[in-house]
Formats: structure tokens, C-alpha cells, sequence
């Protein structure tokens, strides 16, 4: 009896030992958790859920003053102490709905700036990554080979060139395209001189001398003169 004992005794107290390691352990986690702080995401949802529940009480608070002021109408200067505790109740609903918009502005202009900061990260996030993707591709690449390489391909593109000169080079015998120019002038020339010695020859030269232009203008003139002078006489006659 006394061994089973025992043995009772060392599986409870290592029973007990495994269970306060494992919360431990858990309170460890929770107070790493709680150290760490929380997400952006998880504080932009707690800020979502806030917004909504000050939009629920503004409605609320909305409703509140219509219903106080359709109180402070019904009982006007009949019952003027129920009116006036009407409208106070309303002035107080209206402060209120005035805090909510400034902490619903508040607010939003931390979620805002939370969902930019978060947007930032993951771009950077994105570029790091994409930098060392960068940097993984260009490890297997030698810029004296990559040199190398493009030389080659220089050289070999001249040597092409080269090689389709020499076959568009035209062969056999070369000729002067000057000399053969001044050669097919002289064909036409010969040509131009047996057709008019076909046609009778040259037309001769007329032996009648053709009146000079220099005459036909005196004349010209001279009438222009005479008619002034008849017109200069015809004046002195009027008058």
C-alpha cells in the first residue's frame, strides 16, 4: 500500500508541476502579447467599431432634441415651467451631439493616418522584397563577361556588314559613267544633225532688215508730245 501510494503522490505532483508550466507559459505569451502591442489592423477595426457605436448615439441624441422640442411646442405658455425643463434637456442632448462630432473627428483622422502608415509599410515591405529578388537575379551576372559578350556582338555585326558589301559589290568590268555620259551626248548631237539634213537643212536668215525698236519708240513719243502741246492751247483758249 505504501508503494502505491507513492506512486499516487509522484503522478499528481508531476501532473501538478506540467500544469503549472503550461500557465506559465500562457501567461508568458499573454504578457508577450500585451507587450507587443496591437496590430494596425486590430486598432483600425477597434476604431471602426467605435465610430460606428458614437454614429448610433448621435442618431439616439438626434431624435432626443426633435422630441424635446416638439414637448417645449405642445406645452408653450400654458405650461411654461415644462417647456423650459423641455428645452434645457434639448440644449444638453445638443452639447452632447456636439463632443461626439468632435471625437468622431478626432477619431477619424487616426484611423486615416493609421491605414496610411500601415499602406506605407506594406509598400516598403514589397520593395525590400523586390530588391532582393533584384539582387538574387544579378548574382549570377559578371559585367566583364556581359562587356565581353556585347564586343562580340559588335564585331560580328560589322563582319555581316561587311560581308553583304562584298556581295552587293557589283562584278566584271567597271566603266567611267562620265565618259559614258559625254559618249551618249555625242550620239544625240549626230543624231540631232542628220535629221535636220533630212529636213532640207537649216532655215536660212531673213536679208530684209527688221525695223529697230529704238524708231518705233521716237515716234511714240513724238506723238505724245504733240498731243500735250494741242491740249496746253485748248487750256489757254478757255480761259
Amino acid at each position: 500500500m505504501s508503494k502505491i501510494s507513492k506512486l499516487f503522490k509522484g503522478s499528481s505532483s508531476s501532473s501538478s508541476s506540467s500544469s503549472k508550466s503550461s500557465s506559465s507559459s500562457s501567461s508568458r505569451s499573454k504578457h508577450h502579447r500585451s507587450r507587443a502591442g496591437p496590430t494596425p489592423q486590430e486598432a483600425i477595426h477597434r476604431l471602426r467599431e467605435t465610430e460606428e457605436m458614437l454614429t448610433k448615439k448621435q442618431d439616439y441624441l438626434e431624435k432626443k432634441i426633435q422630441e424635446e422640442i416638439m414637448v417645449a411646442k405642445k406645452y408653450g405658455m400654458k405650461n411654461k415651467r415644462g417647456a423650459l425643463q423641455a428645452l434645457k434637456r434639448k440644449k444638453r442632448f445638443e452639447a452632447q451631439l456636439t463632443q461626439i462630432d468632435g471625437t468622431l473627428s478626432t477619431i477619424e483622422f487616426q484611423r486615416e493616418a493609421l491605414e496610411n502608415s500601415h499602406t506605407n509599410t506594406e509598400v516598403l515591405n514589397n520593395l525590400s522584397f523586390a530588391s532582393k529578388a533584384m539582387k538574387k537575379v544579378h548574382e549570377n551576372m559578371d559585367l566583364d563577361k556581359i562587356d565581353d559578350m556585347m564586343q562580340d556582338i559588335t564585331e560580328q555585326q560589322d563582319v555581316a556588314r561587311e560581308i553583304s558589301d562584298a556581295i552587293s559589290r557589283p562584278t566584271g568590268e567597271e566603266f567611267d559613267e562620265d565618259d559614258l555620259l559625254a559618249e551618249l551626248a555625242e550620239l544625240e548631237q549626230e543624231e540631232h544633225e542628220e535629221s535636220m539634213k533630212r529636213m532640207g537643212g537649216l532655215p536660212s536668215v531673213p536679208s530684209s532688215k527688221l525695223p529697230s525698236a529704238r524708231h518705233g519708240q521716237r515716234t511714240t513719243t513724238k506723238k505724245r508730245v504733240e498731243e500735250e502741246d494741242d491740249m496746253r492751247m485748248l487750256a489757254s483758249w478757255a480761259t
